[in-house]
């Protein structure tokens, strides 16, 4: 039986941003029995932009909490065992993945994205787009968006899942860090390459250690080919528009040059589609956020823990912390204390997995010699500290208890956590 509710003294919110963490946190304060209005700072939606990514089991919860777990089922593909290779077609390590768990899904962005505007057109919340917020003024009884067109919106809270950008960081606080480039350039795309086995089943994701770059590939469905993606090493940041200056041709070029001595790397590459090279110059980490929140303003999602893509936890962790918003929310009448709560909550956790994410970068970004390393390390790891039950269960096995009451900051001991693993 589930605890009786309090009273709250919040009654809307403002939230900022429209992409993934944006209308997930609508729909889980729908549920908290808050109102919600989304605010986008592009003039249009989103529809077919964007990359694609994994939602881990964890991520897959939270989106169940909120009723997606149907839709989001079927969409995407299915990926079971994680292979880690030394980019000469050896296996270094497999994880198989726990037995008790859901698979996580590759996706495209937008396929997860159609499914959110869909319920969130069901749920009657409003989204609004051209409204790029530019400041905001609290009062004693709410608090005001003003926006670049002229307008203004007023609630009682005012949400930024506005991602690494953020504009409500900086209202929060001026001094926020920035995020950071992580010295990788992504790129990725489609090759009618078909993997043998397991791989050319769609059934195993690969990562590579190759010899002068990482590669990530896994094969589509009913042997469709294979989808593939490069981190390279780039010390400098480009900007977007000079990434996008150059051609996909070109790119792919550059693509088979850094892994001509990688197998499966130089045969997947060697046919690949220069028409479907995607690119992604802003692979970047969210250093320590001090301020996840300040009167009536709090972060969530990309806005205050972006991990770098090398977690396959970006999304998971951004919807995660959209449900756990709205429990505390729902359970804390004082919206300072439900924030507070929020933040001891979900700070240990995703600084945990960035930091090891960064490590996994800094490996990456690393020349010859440190690549050579891990190769040498990696099976070794393999055995002991990354065993799926140490390195999946406490991220994958995460699970949100919805029915749970939130306790305030300083109650949270063993008893007021809300997650558990699976």
């Amino acid at each position: 039986m589930s605890a009786p509710r309090t009273v709250r003294t919040a009654k809307k919110a403002l939230v900022i941003g429209g992409g993934i963490a944006g209308p997930v946190t609508a729909l889980a304060l729908r549920r908290a029995g808050l109102e919600a209005e989304v605010f986008e700072a592009y003039e249009a939606s989103a529809e077919g932009i964007g990359g694609t990514f994994m939602i881990a089991p964890n991520g897959l919860g939270a989106l169940a909490v909120v009723g997606l777990e149907e839709e989001v089922g079927q969409v995407g593909q299915p990926i079971g065992p994680m292979l880690i290779e030394d980019g000469r077609g050896g296996v270094l390590a497999e994880f198989a993945g726990l037995t008790d768990l859901p698979r996580g899904r590759v996706m495209r962005r937008a396929e997860l994205y159609r499914v959110l505007q869909r319920r969130l057109a069901g749920a009657g919340i409003q989204v609004r787009y051209g409204k790029r917020l530019v400041g905001a003024e609290e009062g004693a009884d709410g608090i005001t968006a003003r926006f670049a067109d002229g307008t203004s919106a007023t609630g009682d809270l005012l949400i930024g899942a506005d991602g690494t950008g953020s504009t409500v960081r900086t209202l929060i606080d001026p001094d926020a860090p920035a995020a950071r480039y992580t010295g990788l350039l992504g790129v990725g795309g489609y090759s009618p390459y078909r993997l043998p086995g397991r791989a050319g089943r769609g059934e195993t994701m690969h990562f590579a250690n190759g010899a002068r770059a990482f590669f990530g590939y896994w094969g589509l469905p009913e042997g469709r080919g294979t989808a593939w993606f490069s981190n390279i090493p780039q010390p400098e940041q480009l900007t977007t528009e000079q990434v996008r200056a150059v051609s996909g041709e070109e790119w792919l070029r550059r693509c088979r040059e850094l892994h001509a001595d990688d197998r499966p790397a130089r045969e997947v590459l060697a046919v690949a589609d220069a028409g479907t090279v995607e690119t992604f110059p802003r692979l970047e980490i969210m250093p320590s956020v001090p301020h996840w929140y300040r009167g009536r303003m709090v972060l969530v999602g990309d806005s205050v823990h972006a991990p770098s893509n090398s977690s396959g936890q970006g999304v998971s962790l951004a919807v995660e912390s959209a449900v756990e918003l709205a429990r505390c929310l729902r359970d804390l009448p004082d919206h300072t204390e439900a924030f507070a709560a929020y933040e001891a909550l979900r700070r240990p956790r995703v600084e945990r997995i960035a930091a090891a994410a960064e490590r996994t970068n800094n490996q990456k970004a690393s020349g010859a010699v440190g690549r050579l390393v891990f190769r040498l390390v990696a099976p070794i790891m393999a055995r002991t500290v990354m065993s799926p039950e140490k390195l999946l269960r406490p991220v994958h096995g995460y699970r949100i208890d919805w029915e749970r009451r939130v306790v305030p900051a300083g109650q949270q001991g063993r008893e007021g956590r809300s997650d558990r693993a699976a």
